[in-house]
């Protein structure tokens, strides 16, 4: 297709044609009722003058007869102007007037005519045209005043030319601003389909042009940038999660297949074959619980656990973690404790935020370092310990739900803050503890889930998590 049929075929231009035309029928009525209603407004002006005319001479020829009359008319006669005069014989023969010739029965006819006439001082065969009114007085004498309608007749003209430029002046700017625009927002596109055939391709850094105009396309542009830049996101994070998976299951799987050779090898009893059994059990359930939430996180991250969400009680959930995980807490001689005292409500998933919130207290619980007093202590912890070392808290902030977990550990260097809550990123101070370094990252998925997010805070000492989540139910004002 030629750039003139693109040009020809766009929406811009279309619309531009429809308005155009639009636009000249409107105006074509415009003038046209414009020049009818001066039509209008001369013819009027003309019949109440010559009325007046016609009155004010009958009135003479009943004072004075017809002599009177032909006298007042051979003097208005002679008056410059485009009045017409004419009194005549019940013959039709002229006895005074400016009139030279008419058309044929004018005479024999009353009332209002349009007639084509020649006025006595016009040179043979020149030929006028004017609206007469004719009267018969009584003897039977014919009186005839008019005017000449040519001066109306030039008003119309005048008012069809500029209407017939005026058209021509339209169409000719409508025409040029149409292909102006087209051909600009044909430039436009044509630099869109470019680039998106460039990303099409495999190339998904590439973006849309954005002219900065803030029109439709720019915002359309914007918003397809803005989608590019999630899909660039989640195809980076798939082949950084399929290239982490490959390193960190690789190592499992192999002592798995160890376990399973040396079992082949060395084993002599059936008590060798279950120990080497359990051992591959627990290590495959190691691989099941990394497995299960990748699968949670790359649900929380799609949006496909975002459905049927209910309303729950924040703090509930924040008491019931700290008792489930407080027995596992005092087995490593660490105090935890929950502050939840009133009501928290957020409406989300439940069974995800206990589990974001069950990571961040186990990450607690196995980073956390144990008070020396605590450690020295046989049986409960004393009650006259300032602190605990873990802090499980739940409460409302304006319109904002805040869950936090306080530790008392070695804590996360806030360079390394950001980069904790990749999938599979474990900091050097974790590679001792058993773990997938999944467990920030999941907390960060369900946080971004509803709405909400995961920050992690200096504790002095320690490390404090924190999730922000929207508040549920009638706000209040703090």
């Amino acid at each position: 297709m030629t750039a003139l049929g693109k040009l020809l075929r766009t929406t811009a231009f279309r619309l531009t044609l429809v308005y155009l035309v639009l636009f000249a029928l409107y105006a074509a009525l415009l003038l046209f009722f414009f020049a009818l209603n001066a039509r209008r407004l001369i013819t009027e002006q003309i019949t109440t003058t010559v009325n007046a005319e016609v009155a004010g001479l009958s009135e003479q020829y009943e004072r004075g007869g017809i002599g009177r009359l032909a006298a007042v008319v051979e003097i208005r006669s002679r008056r410059p102007g485009s009045s017409l005069y004419l009194v005549a014989t019940p013959l039709g023969q002229g006895l005074a007037g400016n009139v030279a010739s008419l058309e044929p029965g004018i005479l024999g006819q009353s009332g209002w005519i349009e007639t084509a006439y020649r006025r006595l001082d016009a040179p043979e065969g020149t030929e006028h045209h004017a609206l007469v009114l004719v009267s018969e007085l009584d003897g039977g004498f014919h009186l005839l005043v008019g005017r000449d309608i040519e001066e109306r007749q030039r008003i119309y003209e005048i008012i069809t030319t500029a209407g017939r430029w005026s058209m021509a002046a339209v169409l000719v700017l409508g025409l040029g601003g149409g292909f102006f625009v087209s051909r600009r927002i044909l430039h436009r596109v044509d630099a869109i389909t470019e680039k998106s055939g460039t990303i099409m391709a495999g190339n998904l850094s590439g973006r849309l042009p954005v002219a900065g105009t803030g029109d439709e396309i720019d915002r359309l542009a914007l918003n397809v940038n803005a989608m590019l830049d999630r899909i660039e996101g989640l195809m980076r994070g798939f082949k950084e999660v399929s290239d982490n998976v490959a390193h960190d299951l690789k190592t499992p799987l192999t002592r798995l297949r160890n376990r399973c050779e040396a079992a082949l090898r060395n084993a002599k009893s059936d008590a060798d074959y279950r120990a080497a059994l359990d051992s591959t059990i627990e290590e495959s359930e190691g691989l099941i619980r990394t497995f299960d939430a990748l699968l949670m996180i790359a649900r929380a991250e799609s949006g496909e656990a975002g459905r049927g969400m209910d309303e729950v009680d924040a703090a509930e959930i924040a008491r019931g973690v700290a008792e489930l995980y407080e027995p596992v807490a005092e087995e490593k001689g660490l105090r935890l404790t929950a502050e939840a005292p009133g009501p928290a409500l957020v409406r989300g998933h439940r069974e995800l935020i206990s589990q974001a919130l069950a990571n961040l207290v186990d990450n607690a619980i196995k980073y956390a370092v144990p008070a020396p007093s605590l450690v020295a202590a046989d049986g409960p912890p004393s009650p006259d310990e300032p602190q605990p070392d873990i802090t499980v808290t739940a409460g409302v902030t304006g319109d904002r739900v805040v869950l936090t977990v306080a530790d008392r550990g070695p804590g996360i260097p806030e360079h390394q803050r950001g980069h904790a809550v990749e999938r599979f990123v474990r900091l050097e101070q974790s590679r001792s503890q058993p773990g997938s370094g999944l467990g920030l990252s999941l907390a960060s998925a369900v946080a971004h889930l509803h709405h909400g997010e995961l920050r992690l805070e200096d504790n002095a000492p320690g490390l404090r998590a924190v999730i922000f989540l929207p508040r549920a139910g009638p706000q209040r004002s703090d």
